[in-house]
């Protein structure tokens, strides 16, 4: 007979994006050691993707169970640029001991940390034999950046394999159907829908449901979707990335939810571009000028 488990509610609000119903559901009774780091590696990360940061780094000491230590570099790694370059080279000298090198959660920050990066030839090197579902939908994730569909879809079939009505199993089989497009669209909508009726509205099935919109033409419900999003998590950087794009194609101002972007998340992929082509544009006006 299976033994229950009791992380269920906190790993799948954690994977749909549900971060502080996540943080409340994680005081559960009857947990075997194993289940208190694992709850614990969960909790700290909810709190990263909520922003607090300093929060999770204070609180883990250097006492804590190696999946714990790899919480804390990542939330070093994305609280401040300066510790950037101090988190990655930590993490590689941990990840070259014998003795904790393939720890799942150790394997799993670094591949989070190096797709953040866009070095996913290094990325992969400690995803790659996946292991967890988690990692495996890591993979999914880095061969959709590397626009390697083929493969993604490999690592899906793994997925689906070990369980095929999984949470993870199923964004990953929507993260896959978006990056394919065409048809695939509509699939891809029918499961964000799917698990929002079956779980609760996230700001990232709703960003996902938003993004098909988008690929379907259908901007006015992609804004609704959006702005639902943004009610639920003003400072998401998807959704307000999203909610720019989303109103250049609507003819609407977007300078607002724009800002909002560059002054929460200076380092963000659409802020980047921007400032890229501004520093082009003045660069050919001086040419000409």
């Amino acid at each position: 007979m299976a033994t229950p488990d009791h992380l269920f509610n906190l790993r799948n609000n954690f994977y749909l994006g549900a971060y502080q119903a996540a943080i409340n559901s994680s005081e559960v009774n009857g947990l075997s050691p194993d289940d208190v780091i694992e709850r614990d590696t969960l909790v700290h990360r909810c709190y990263i993707a909520l922003g607090q940061l300093q929060f999770v780094i204070s609180e883990i000491n250097d006492s804590a169970p190696t999946p714990l230590q790899a919480v804390k570099l990542l939330a070093l790694y994305f609280s401040s640029p300066d510790s950037k370059e101090s988190a990655i080279a930590s993490i590689k000298e941990w990840l070259a001991d014998p003795a904790i090198g393939n720890n799942a959660t150790l394997r799993l920050v670094a591949g989070i940390i190096f797709l953040h990066e866009n070095d996913f030839n290094e990325a992969l090197k400690y995803t790659n034999a996946g292991g967890t579902m988690e990692l495996t939908a890591l993979n999914v994730q880095i061969f959709i950046k590397m626009h390697r569909s083929d493969y993604a879809e490999r690592q899906l079939r793994i997925m689906q394999q070990i369980d095929e009505d999984h949470t993870l199993t199923q964004l990953a089989n929507a993260w896959l159907d978006l990056a394919v497009g065409g048809a695939k669209i509509q699939e891809a909508n029918l499961i964000f829908q799917d698990l929002s009726e079956r779980y609760q509205s996230t700001s990232l099935l709703l960003n996902g449901k938003a993004v098909c919109c988008m690929q379907m033409g259908n901007f006015d419900e992609a804004e609704t979707l959006l702005v639902e999003a943004l009610n639920k998590d003003a400072r998401d950087p998807e959704t307000l990335a999203n909610l720019v794009v989303c109103c250049l194609h609507l003819g609407k101002p977007s300078s607002k939810s724009f800002s909002q972007l560059k002054l929460s998340h200076p380092d963000h992929v659409l802020v980047k571009r921007v400032s890229a082509a501004e520093e082009s544009f003045d660069r050919a006006l001086q040419s000409v000028s």
